[in-house]
């Protein structure tokens, strides 16, 4: 019997010591989490959204503005009554427009879709305002589109505005302005291009209102209150300008359609700042329905391919052996009498011609394959590996758009290796790396990084300095190399589209693209780089085409094109002949 009334003691005891630690737990642990859901039935809370920044060209032209929408919302039931009748309302304020580009511009089914489009809309409101709570009606409605169906005086109905991306110039830079999605969370992100590089900057922050409220609703005078202060997102100021932007994406949609290329790009840079004057690729998208397009289209493909360059990487082999004083002009090929073994391999040139006792001029001028071996015999295969990763290679160029990548250089390397990239073959580099590092010879050396915009404007506007990367040959050894650049225009294969009355340094290259392992004699990238005015340039500029087909040689498609587009920027940028 006493051990009965212990036993029966001790289980009081335990369960008063759980009831102790069950009401700790509520009272230390959850106890915060309790007040403040308490606090919120008694608290208002207005949210107010801010709008993200802007996107603005160097002469102030929007490339990406805000627009006001708002939501329509409604209260059930008890609130909104006859359901169908005020559906049947708002219907006719509703926009149906459709953006597939394939049923937008075919009547037919433009018709058909429409009245599809109008069906589930009116069928979803319906099945909405059957329920109780609180739904969301639509989504994105225009400021006309609010305006209208307010005069309508529907009770329950409700307003929240919010904001949404405009493009003015429609598709144009969609690959250097990249889109505004949505998070995990559902809130607004940038995806590529600026709006993806610059999320933090474009991104605003919301006004937030709390107070505390009465029984019936009604804001307490003597209450808590909160402000938390918003900020609208800032705006970014490009370095392009509108008409430049406008003339090099014009340009290069004539030439890919003139040569029949798969795709294509053009990108103009000021080498002495490295801030980007023009930056044009195809095909593209179009952002407000970018949902609509393949996303291989988002990334931008001159900063996001690889490619190998070609005889356009040549220049920039030959200027390092300039620089290290290894090859001089007066010097003089020893084996460019014929085609070069190494190990099981023939290093020939691109036409199977061959000049003995080739210059250095006559290297670039008639792009020479084994006068190319030469010179890295010269400069020594491990010291070219150097300059290549000075001129930028196998790293990040630093340019502003999220989607940057960088192709890797080779861990190992042997003879063949060593020859074939000093003429651009078995190496991979996006246009931007190209573009930056030929844009250190117009810049007696220095590299420069590559930059889109010049400002950030908030509050105040916040500047953004040229950013060098350092000499990478010294001014002597540029313009070395510029003069035989400027030999390769006027004596070189495009020759006969060089611009009039201009001194230009350019470079073709002429690359087989590499499937399933092996070379495509059928298929190649046609490039041209170079800058202008040669000795005191105004811009460096690439010009790139995937697949031509009327020609598969640079010097018969991508230089004229080059050549072409620069003669129009020497009147924009008021270049006046030598």
């Amino acid at each position: 019997m006493h051990t009965r009334i212990q036993t029966l003691f001790l289980i009081f005891l335990a369960g008063i010591g759980l009831i102790i630690l069950r009401l700790s737990y509520w009272q230390l642990v959850k106890g915060a989490e309790l007040a403040s859901d308490a606090h919120d039935q008694y608290a208002s809370k207005e949210v107010v959204a801010s709008s993200r920044g802007e996107i603005v060209t160097a002469d102030g032209y929007p490339l990406v503005v805000n627009q006001a929408v708002y939501s329509l919302g409604a209260y059930m039931p008890g609130v909104v009554d006859k359901p169908l009748t005020i559906v049947d309302q708002v219907m006719t304020h509703l926009d149906s427009s459709i953006e597939d580009p394939s049923i937008a511009t075919d009547p037919a089914k433009l018709s058909l879709a429409q009245e599809e489009l109008k069906l589930a809309t009116r069928a979803t409101m319906i099945e909405k305002l059957g329920k109780s709570g609180f739904a969301v009606l639509a989504p994105s409605l225009s400021v006309k589109e609010k305006t209208q169906i307010e005069e309508l005086k529907i009770k329950g109905l409700t307003f929240d505005q919010s904001f949404k991306r405009e493009y003015p110039e429609a598709s144009m830079s969609a690959q250097i302005v990249g889109f505004v999605g949505r998070d995990d969370l559902g809130q607004p992100k940038g995806y590529f291009g600026l709006e993806g590089y610059y999320d933090r900057e474009l991104t605003g922050r919301s006004r937030i209102q709390k107070q505390e409220k009465d029984a019936g609703g009604n804001p307490l005078l003597i209450g808590d209150f909160q402000l938390l202060p918003g900020r609208d997102g800032r705006t970014l100021k490009l370095h392009l300008e509108r008409g430049t932007q406008y003339l090099v994406e014009s340009e290069l949609k004539k030439g890919i359609e003139k040569y029949g290329a798969s795709s294509g790009e053009a990108i103009v840079m000021d080498p002495k700042t490295g801030a980007i004057l023009a930056m044009a690729t195809f095909p593209s998208y179009n952002p407000p329905s970018f949902h609509l397009y393949d996303p291989s289209l988002y990334k931008n493909p001159a900063v996001a391919n690889a490619y190998e360059p070609g005889s356009t990487f040549k220049v920039l082999v030959m200027a390092a052996a300039f620089n290290e004083e290894v090859v001089d002009e007066s010097d003089h090929c020893d084996i460019c009498s014929a085609p070069y073994p190494i190990g099981k391999y023939n290093i020939k040139t691109w036409n199977e011609e061959y000049r003995d006792s080739a210059t250095p001029e006559e290297i670039i001028v008639h792009s020479d394959n084994v006068g190319m071996v030469w010179t890295e015999q010269k400069l020594g295969g491990e010291k070219m590996l150097e300059y290549i990763k000075k001129f930028g290679f196998g790293q990040k160029t630093g340019i502003d758009l999220q989607e940057e990548i960088t192709p890797s250089l080779r861990t190992r390397w042997g003879d063949i290796d060593y020859a074939t990239a000093s003429f651009g073959q078995g190496i991979a580099v996006t246009s931007i790396q190209m573009l930056a590092a030929v844009g250190a010879l117009a810049n007696q050396g220095i590299l420069m990084e590559p930059h889109l915009v010049q400002s950030v404007i908030g509050e105040t506007e916040v500047v953004i300095p040229p950013k060098s990367k350092g000499q990478v040959i010294s001014g002597t050894a540029a313009s070395r190399i510029t003069n035989l650049m400027i030999q390769a225009v006027e004596q070189g294969e495009a020759k006969w589209a060089a611009p009039k009355g201009y001194v230009v340094a350019g470079k073709t290259g002429t690359a087989q693209i590499a499937v399933e392992g092996h070379y495509d004699k059928e298929k190649t990238t046609a490039s041209f780089v170079g800058y202008a005015p040669a000795h005191d340039p105004s811009f460096v500029m690439l010009v790139k085409l995937s697949e031509p087909q009327t020609s598969q040689w640079a010097s018969e498609t991508a230089a004229p094109l080059w050549f072409g587009l620069a003669q129009k920027l020497f009147l924009r940028f008021n270049i006046a002949p030598k």
